[in-house]
């Protein structure tokens, strides 16, 4: 049975050419320290910069602003974390949204718990963020603004730059959580107004277990790990090389070839949606526009949720983005997510369309609300 991929928002497949780096990296009997005061000790140091400069390139920053993590969730952690206790003197408000992914949402509980204020704000039905509903939440005892770039779940991508302008104007410091957005849409720091940004190399065909942080110069940040001066004293810890020099070629190679892969997903994206339009009463999530290239979203009316999840791979849970735009618990449950890869084809949308439809067919010939039209 042959397996048709379409979770790239949870995890990609390493390229060949990170691969080929990596085992080259191996092969070459690359073990050392970057700590070490000796040549093995300045082979690391090489390959670890280098790695920095490419994925500072990615998101058009400077190698000194970008800190090594092990995934997407730790960058998010340090980023929020790191601020608010740098700087809960100035106050204890931290801004975000109510359709934040887990590692942000949970994170701000936490802080919550230590007796720190947050603002959740609303979206609209497509997932979008308002920035004067931003601009109207910031208080003088706000010290952090964090809103995702892209919506992991519908894929809306939000108005970051204009959130940016009201941040610097307030004096406030912005994060954005860029995992599911870096590497498969253009980023550029300066023209997104951020001050810190996290990214992921598991989302655009790098290794799992390696992330980054971005920070911009004297932004105040407390570190979370402590012990050696690893990363400009900002992550303490002896840096995972082989992680880092994947998660560099790759996002060489996403800035490289970023307009041909874009390009590739907006054709299966369009073919798909295409043919989830003949469905009778389904409803595209997100954004029409502003949206991931890859990804779709879709909830299948008249449809019971644990059996979606058995037959569709879909989810039990109502989803609090989903939630969030409007959408109705029932039919939340009823929602399954598609992410597309470069390795995907127009078979493969061909061939899972036929089997949703079957399955929805299915389902739907057992439901008593259902009637066909």
């Amino acid at each position: 049975m042959n397996t048709i991929y379409f979770d790239h928002i949870s995890a990609t497949p390493l390229h060949p050419l990170v691969k080929e780096t990596m085992i080259n990296f191996i092969q070459h009997d690359n073990f050392g320290n970057p700590l070490s005061q000796h040549h093995i000790g300045d082979a690391a140091v090489e390959a670890l910069e280098g790695a920095r400069g490419q994925v500072a390139q990615l998101i058009h920053a400077n190698p000194e602003e970008i800190v090594f993590t092990s995934n997407g969730t730790e960058s998010i952690n340090h980023a929020i974390k790191g601020v608010a206790f740098a700087k809960f003197k100035k106050g204890k408000h931290i801004v975000s949204t109510n359709i934040e992914h887990q590692s942000v949402a949970r994170t701000l509980r936490v802080l919550m718990r230590l007796g720190y204020q947050v603002t959740a704000i609303p979206v609209d039905k497509y997932g979008l963020v308002n920035p004067k509903d931003v601009e109207k939440a910031i208080t003088e005892d706000t010290i952090l603004v964090s809103i995702m770039h892209a919506n992991n779940e519908i894929g809306t991508i939000e108005p970051i730059a204009e959130i940016g302008k009201i941040t610097r104007a307030k004096n406030v410091l912005f994060h954005t959580d860029a995992v599911a957005s870096g590497g498969n849409i253009p980023i550029n720091v300066d023209e997104l107004g951020v001050d810190l940004l996290s990214i992921a190399a598991n989302q655009f065909y790098g290794p799992s277990g390696a992330g980054a942080l971005y920070i911009r110069p004297k932004t105040e940040i407390f570190p979370l790990i402590d012990g050696g001066t690893q990363e400009n004293n900002r992550r303490a810890g002896t840096q995972n090389i082989l992680g880092n020099v994947g998660m560099g070629k790759a996002a060489e190679l996403a800035r490289m070839e970023m307009p041909q892969r874009t390009e590739h997903l907006l054709k299966l994206k369009k073919a798909f949606i295409e043919k989830l339009n003949t469905l009778e009463e389904i409803h595209i999530n997100g954004h029409p526009e502003l949206s991931l290239p890859g990804l779709v979203s879709v909830s299948v009316e008249y449809v019971e949720g644990e059996s979606m999840m058995i037959m569709l791979a879909g989810s039990l849970r109502a989803s609090h983005v989903l939630i969030a735009t409007g959408c109705d618990y029932v039919t939340a449950q009823g929602t399954l997510i598609f992410s597309f890869g470069t390795g995907n084809t127009l078979d493969d949308i061909d061939k899972a369309f036929a089997a949703l439809n079957k399955s929805v067919a299915f389902l739907r010939s057992m439901s008593p609300l259902y009637k066909k039209k």
